[in-house]
């Protein structure tokens, strides 16, 4: 057990949401700080415990001499306050820092939270997802943030710290990835019931891979090639889907629910609920509030049949 305690410790150094593996300019600097903070009360936590260890067990002429009154003076008022102002002036600077943008020109995307997704509009693509955010490796990157409905707050702890996302209001926040990989964003603030259950993948690509997405993103989806997917995709209108959600390059252009334009290529579903793959596509069709309960999500499991809810699930799975 005392063998594993450090492993542990030092499990939470590293992985896809932890602020102390830094993947960006942003997130290093409050690493940093991070760092220096436990540091510095470290030292203090220990010179305090000597103290306190000399003061009862230490002989009677270490005792008279901390009860001096410049050894009182000096530990007790002018060494805390000299420390903490040092450490304020540092934090204030980071502070700055962190919302002291540089000369080069961001892309933009705008994040709107709502109960209980994610809506994420690449402002200068025209391109819209949800429930999952990605970025090109090197860049910089503007964030919009906002809400729909009540006060969410977005967090991607390896890129940057976190900011609200308050209803009428638009917070900026700037960050870079510099590694390529998969991150996960976190909503932190309480917003109702599925609060746990409002996450987000964030994918780092290189930029040619980012622009070949993008570009994706931003076109008509393909015309059904099966019949099954052509009997989804009549399904998808029939059971009045396309009232809520929006596909690119058809009739249905709804804002009310995720845009499901390239829901197939989505590593996740519901908000980072489920892994995206067709059964749990069809699962989520058939009975949402059995895995996510309190969203707006009506459950078709009634309403549609086993082979409609297949056709349906087949057409939004080549949607990619």
């Amino acid at each position: 057990m005392k063998r594993l305690l450090p492993l542990l410790l030092l499990a939470g150094c590293s992985g896809p949401q932890t602020p102390l593996d830094a993947w960006g300019p942003q997130a290093d600097r409050i690493a940093r700080l991070s760092t220096l903070l436990f540091t510095g009360g470290g030292v203090i936590l220990t010179v305090v415990v000597v103290a306190i260890t000399l003061a009862l067990w230490a002989p009677a002429s270490w005792r008279k001499r901390m009860g001096n009154i410049r050894f009182v003076i000096g530990m007790g008022i002018v060494f805390p306050a000299v420390t903490l102002t040092a450490l304020l002036a540092h934090s204030l600077g980071v502070s700055r820092a962190l919302v002291t943008f540089g000369g080069e020109e961001p892309m933009r995307i705008e994040i709107v939270g709502r109960q209980y997704w994610w809506e994420m509009r690449y402002l200068d693509s025209g391109a819209v997802t949800a429930n999952e955010l990605r970025l090109p490796r090197g860049r910089e990157v503007e964030l919009t943030l906002t809400s729909a409905d009540v006060i969410h707050s977005v967090w991607i702890p390896n890129l940057h710290g976190k900011l609200d996302m308050i209803p009428g209001k638009a917070n900026v926040l700037r960050l870079r990835a510099d590694r390529v990989g998969e991150l996960r964003g976190q909503c932190t603030e309480f917003c109702g019931e599925q609060h746990t259950l409002m996450a987000f993948p964030v994918v780092v690509h290189e930029p040619s891979e980012f622009e070949e997405w993008l570009a994706r993103q931003a076109a008509p989806v393909p015309a059904p090639t099966t019949p099954e997917q052509q009997a989804g995709m009549r399904v998808f209108g029939a059971a009045g889907c396309g009232a809520c959600h929006a596909v690119r390059g058809t009739e249905w252009q709804a804002r009310i629910a995720p845009d499901l334009s390239r829901v197939g290529s989505r590593l996740t579903l519901a908000a980072g609920a489920l892994p995206n793959n067709l059964g749990n596509l069809a699962g989520w069709i058939a009975a949402p509030q059995d895995i996510k309960p309190g969203n707006h999500m009506p459950a078709f499991a009634r309403s549609l049949s086993g082979e409609e809810i297949l056709a349906l699930s087949t057409w939004l799975d080549s949607l990619r």
